[in-house]
């Protein structure tokens, strides 16, 4: 019994000494193929595991870290080839499309609610050709010819009104910036 735990320690020292001149490499090596932190860290661990596990039939033809390393690589391979992986990824595609176009549907309104906010709060004078021009999207002699008012007046009070937006939406409307 005293022979069976002083091998049994022995080993589990010399398992120790392997994963700590090992862990960081392998799980480098892992990284590279997964692209997971997590999944990196089981699958080094299953390796380790694995080699604890066949540690007596190992036999020293070559570096160890040669033949850990290949482990790792099969594992790696093995893990992007599974049917879990696979659904994750696919899982993870549908997932960002939706939260992306949720979220940009939720942008687009709450911008739109600024930008109206701030548009109800120009004189009149200077909302009307707004509206007509960006919401309506009539051209400048379609606003005059609504509006009764000539093509330079309708110029002038879009300059004015954009004007009078920058400051509150320069980050919400970027039309108002390049024009």
């Amino acid at each position: 019994m005293v022979i069976v735990n002083m091998v049994t320690e022995e080993v589990d020292g010399i398992l120790e000494k392997i994963i700590d001149d090992y862990a960081e490499h392998l799980l480098r090596l892992a990284y590279f193929y997964v692209k997971n932190q997590h999944v990196a860290e089981d699958i080094v661990q299953e390796v380790f595991i694995k080699f604890s596990e066949q540690a007596q039939a190992y036999e020293e033809r070559g570096q160890l870290r040669a033949y850990l390393s290949t482990l790792t690589i099969n594992k790696s391979k093995d893990y992007l080839k599974s049917w879990h992986y696979k659904k994750c990824i696919l899982q993870e595609k549908l997932f960002l499309t939706q939260a992306k176009k949720q979220r940009d549907a939720l942008i687009e309104a709450e911008e739109r609610s600024q930008i109206g906010a701030a548009i109800l709060k120009l004189p009149l004078t200077y909302r009307e050709p707004i509206l007509l021009y960006y919401y309506e999207e009539l051209k400048i002699a379609d606003i005059a010819q609504v509006l009764e008012l000539p093509e330079n007046t309708v110029k002038t009070r879009l300059k004015r009104a954009r004007e009078a937006l920058k400051p509150h939406l320069r980050e919400e409307w970027e039309v108002l910036l390049h024009e």
